[in-house]
């Protein structure tokens, strides 16, 4: 973990933060405005990057006490008991796009204090059950690795005074056919008024040019 954070220490951190399609316009309002929303879409559009963007906000802003980040911790459930090392070190691998967005928005030095003191707090989906999450801004990201019952636990999380942002591609899920949850949990819930499911397509991949068009016949 140490060494992740530490990549990030001398690095000048991103101040603001601004939209580079309609697409991301679109999940920038949302996360502002839903205490709920579901950013669907192919890698490179930002999805990872924006939520936690908008979690440090918040933050920052003393709109909430503490940002918590999930993400499921293999592509088969969360088995990560035959890695070495505590959980922090068994996770890490799997959470480097997230260090990389909280290095980028507050510095590698901030990331660590709040991490020591409880505020930034990054946990595996399984770590998430029988908890309610008050005055907090949580991200689930990679959600496609997540089963519906997994989702389904993870909604109820939801407490007073929180947002949540789930963020998935269904299309790159490492589940087996038919396990991964993100898709069916979006179409039931997109007709609901005060939740938001933000569907990016290709036209908002930020990544190399090469990225979209890999994407479109792979």
């Amino acid at each position: 973990m140490d060494d992740e954070i530490d990549r990030a220490r001398d690095k000048s951190y991103v101040k603001n933060v601004k939209p580079r399609t309609e697409g991301q316009k679109g999940l920038m309002d949302a996360m502002s405005d839903y205490a709920l929303t579901l950013a669907i879409g192919p890698a490179g559009t930002g999805k990872t990057y924006l939520a936690i963007s908008a979690a440090v906000e918040a933050l920052e802003n003393n709109q909430i006490d503490r940002i918590v980040l999930s993400r499921p911790a293999m592509e088969a459930g969360e088995s990560i008991g035959f890695l070495p090392g505590d959980m922090h070190e068994k996770m890490a691998p799997y959470l480097r796009p997230l260090y990389d967005a909280l290095g980028d928005r507050l510095g590698g030095k901030r990331v660590r204090q709040y991490m020591e003191d409880g505020t930034i707090e990054i946990a595996p989906i399984g770590f998430m059950r029988g908890r309610t999450l008050n005055n907090a801004f949580i991200v689930v990201d990679e959600a496609q690795n997540c089963t519906y019952q997994q989702l389904k636990m993870l909604l109820s999380r939801l407490g007073w005074n929180s947002t949540m942002v789930i963020t998935g591609d269904p299309d790159q899920s490492d589940l087996l056919p038919g396990m991964s949850g993100l898709a069916m949990v979006a179409d039931k819930l997109d007709p609901l008024e005060n939740i938001a499911v933000v569907r990016l397509k290709q036209a908002d991949i930020v990544r190399h040019p090469l990225v979209a068009d890999m994407l479109q016949v792979l």
